[in-house]
């Protein structure tokens, strides 16, 4: 078996950050929608003896998804930076004339258990479409969760 195969352990992160222009903004206990993605188009047209074909092919843009980020809610919202975007942009909403208006970029950054840097995601012109919190039960033992949805406008893996 050639050793060429396989010569890098794989990414075990441990760690995932939500980072703002370079500043870290909160740490993320899990993420979902880290998905790069291109357009495809589909071209159907009569091929040889008028038989249809369908050709794939690449469309003129990538697509954004929407990332969701879960995290432990934090104790006081009024001092925490992703509740204050998401309540800037709920009251003052974004505007169309100023692109750079509460849209921020920032990247998702994932840690293995040493501290180093396994894998980054960078993000354009990114915001806080909604906060979602957990059940609450008199039940649980469990800390409130919350689910950040942050729409973005690209996304890309860069490590």
């Amino acid at each position: 078996m050639p050793s060429a195969l396989i010569n890098t352990d794989p990414i075990v992160s441990q760690n995932f950050f939500l980072e703002i222009d370079g500043a870290v903004v909160s740490i993320l206990s899990s993420v979902s929608g880290l998905d790069v993605e291109v357009e495809v188009v589909s071209i159907e047209q009569a091929g040889a003896n008028g038989k249809a074909q369908v050709i794939k092919t690449l469309g003129k843009s990538t697509k954004a998804p929407d990332i969701q980020m879960v995290r432990m809610a934090p104790a006081d919202s009024t001092s925490d930076k992703l509740w204050g975007w998401f309540n800037d942009i709920r009251d003052k909403g974004i505007l169309l004339s100023d692109r750079t208006n509460n849209r921020k970029n920032g990247s998702i950054v994932m840690y293995d258990s040493t501290n180093a840097e396994v894998a980054r995601f960078n993000f354009t012109n990114g915001w806080p479409s909604k906060i979602s919190t957990d059940q609450l039960s008199v039940e649980s033992n469990d800390p409130v969760k919350e689910t950040i949805t942050l729409t973005v406008e690209s996304l890309a893996r860069v490590k």
